[in-house]
């Protein structure tokens, strides 16, 4: 392929993702020059195929100062390109008073750290709620200052502002591996050449482990394989954001739902499973109600995957650009029937279109936004096991704290890399 290449760049980011788009516009605007290089598609990949949440409601401790940071970058997005950013309010509704006792836990904790969810009794869920249900929710955890945007125009919306700020993008130019030399980082290999860099932030969602693992990092990190389906056009009323247990729902800029249930991940059993099953066996039995493991032809196609190559000829990259399976629509067509039964607005609701996604997990559900410690100039920006999209634009943020050597604009150290260090 021939492509015009910059020789020298101040930093190389690896995936142009939400997360590589938001490192490379807070680098950007700073000054710096920046190539973002990407083996497929901006946002070819679970950066479009999410649910499109922005949320702090029912997130990890660890992550809630990133959330609370990104709702503030999200009013600035929206200010300059239209992603469909809304302020809808969301909600994890209750079944049970068990479940609203566990609401309260981690709404005492949430609370000391700034965000402002609050408990909503069963009486009151007309104040959120614009319909009535029949189902008998015990209530419902609430945040009004959370919502929503669209993850079709969002990556590509942040990738305009890069641009704009100077970033170079180079789409279809995978990197195939790290140049180093001194025993640090020195740039990048891509299929079209070198491109020399003093750091390399690596964001390259499902795939970062082979990555990381060719460049002699190790990084646990596995696959989970998650659907979702939209609505056509639909009038119902309803514009909150919800989490019903068995289905979730938010409404669309097109008039319809993404509609889904946290029932329907599936984690592929793959040889990775077998050598990470130590670290993950944990979170495998915690998560096992909504989680379910499978074996199939996922396994053989990891198992014929090369864990080493050398830089010089194609890649694994090259070979499969985008990561694109099909939807398990028994899961989402469940959600979507449950969704029916807690409000019947939706009963006249019909299927537009189905899709699925790969999300990059880590053991602890945490992502990782760290240096890589024996690889001085390498950054790895991944593993954010479905929440990335909402934090996106902070985790951006930090990460260019990072590569900087800048006071971080929150406390980087539940986010380290060496966490995972046996």
């Amino acid at each position: 392929m021939t492509v015009a290449l910059p020789e020298r760049v101040d930093v190389a980011i690896v995936g142009a993702g939400i997360i590589g788009m938001s490192t490379a516009w807070a680098l950007a605007r700073r000054g710096l020059r920046v190539a973002v290089f990407e083996k497929g598609t901006i946002a070819g990949e679970q950066s479009s195929r999410n649910w499109g949440w922005i949320r702090t409601v029912g997130r990890d401790h660890a992550e809630l100062p990133l959330s609370l940071h990104a709702n503030g970058l999200w009013r600035e997005i929206q200010q300059a390109e239209n992603v469909g950013y809304r302020q809808t309010g969301l909600a994890y509704l209750a079944a049970s008073e068990a479940e609203m006792a566990r609401h309260a836990v981690w709404l005492e904790r949430a609370q000391a750290l700034g965000v402002t969810a609050r408990l909503i009794g069963a009486a009151d869920l007309p104040e959120i709620l614009s319909q009535p249900s029949p189902r008998a929710w015990a209530g419902a955890l609430y945040s009004a200052d959370d919502g929503v945007a669209e993850p079709t125009l969002a990556t590509h919306a942040i990738a305009r502002l890069a641009q704009a700020a100077t970033c170079q993008i180079f789409e279809r130019c995978a990197v195939r591996g790290l140049d180093q030399a001194g025993g640090k980082v020195a740039g990048v290999i891509t299929e079209a050449g070198r491109v020399a860099a003093d750091a390399v932030v690596l964001a390259g969602g499902a795939w970062s482990r082979l990555f990381c693992g060719n460049s002699g990092v190790s990084f646990p990190q596995l696959k989970v394989h998650a659907s979702v389906l939209r609505t056509a056009p639909l009038e119902t009323g309803l514009d909150l954001a919800i989490n019903g247990g068995d289905f979730t729902c938010r409404k669309r800029l097109d008039g319809g739902y993404s509609v889904s249930q946290l029932g329907a991940s599936y984690a592929d059993l793959t040889p990775d499973s077998i050598r990470l099953m130590r670290q993950f066996l944990p979170a495998w039995l915690a998560e096992r109600k909504y989680l379910k493991l499978r074996f199939g032809k996922r396994f053989f196609e990891e198992l014929a995957l090369p864990r080493r190559f050398p830089l010089d000829r194609e890649t694994p990259f090259e070979r499969q650009r985008t990561l694109d399976p099909a939807p398990t629509m028994k899961t989402i067509d469940v959600a979507l029937a449950k969704l029916k039964q807690a409000f019947p607005a939706f009963d006249a609701a019909t299927v537009a279109k189905a899709w699925a996604g790969f999300i990059d997990v880590t053991p602890d559900a945490i992502p990782v936004i760290s240096g890589v410690d024996h690889v001085p100039g390498f950054f790895l920006a991944s593993g954010f096991s479905g929440h990335g999209f909402g934090i996106g634009p902070a985790a951006g943020a930090l990460m260019a704290d990072l590569v900087q050597g800048h006071p971080p604009l929150v406390d980087p150290h539940p986010y380290r890399l060496a966490r995972f260090a046996r």
